[in-house]
């Protein structure tokens, strides 16, 4: 399963850096995040409250942060398992300077998921992690623009 998405957020490219590193701003951002929880660097430990269609549960775990290149890029490592089945993503995230302090930051990932979340089917699955993108990406948004 694909997973991308561009947007645009109103604050230059190292104040967006250091929110998407920032753990008290990712689980405040992130949809139905119960907690995010450091382990090690750039190393997170996650317990979420999803639903997808019907299947609707906590699911626990990993996401770790792999080749930063301060402030440009980095790709996520994420593996995950709850009632629901189990999902595995890897995503590259890339920040451009739009100028007038402006940042596009670029979404370019895969995702594998196993159990019941596979039978679901891909379409619900691929509009939920959109949404899911969005909802976190308007969040971040607004907290640029207090920053």
């Amino acid at each position: 399963m694909k997973i991308e998405g561009t947007y645009e957020l109103k604050a230059g490219i190292e104040t967006v850096w250091d929110m998407l590193n920032d753990p008290d701003v990712l689980a405040s951002c992130i949809p139905g995040c119960k907690s995010l929880t450091a382990e090690g660097k750039n190393a997170y430990q996650a317990e979420l409250s999803v639903g997808i269609g019907m299947i609707r549960g906590t699911y626990s775990g990993s996401v770790r942060i792999t080749d930063q290149k301060r402030p440009k890029s980095y790709r996520l490592k994420i593996e995950g398992e709850g009632p629901g089945g189990f999902i595995k993503g890897d995503a590259s995230v890339n920040l451009d300077d739009s100028g007038n302090e402006t940042t596009t930051v670029t979404v370019s990932g895969d995702g594998e998921v196993g159990g019941v979340l596979a039978r679901v089917g891909q379409r619900l699955i691929g509009q939920t992690s959109k949404s899911l993108m969005k909802q976190f990406f308007d969040c971040l948004g607004k907290q640029a623009r207090t920053r």
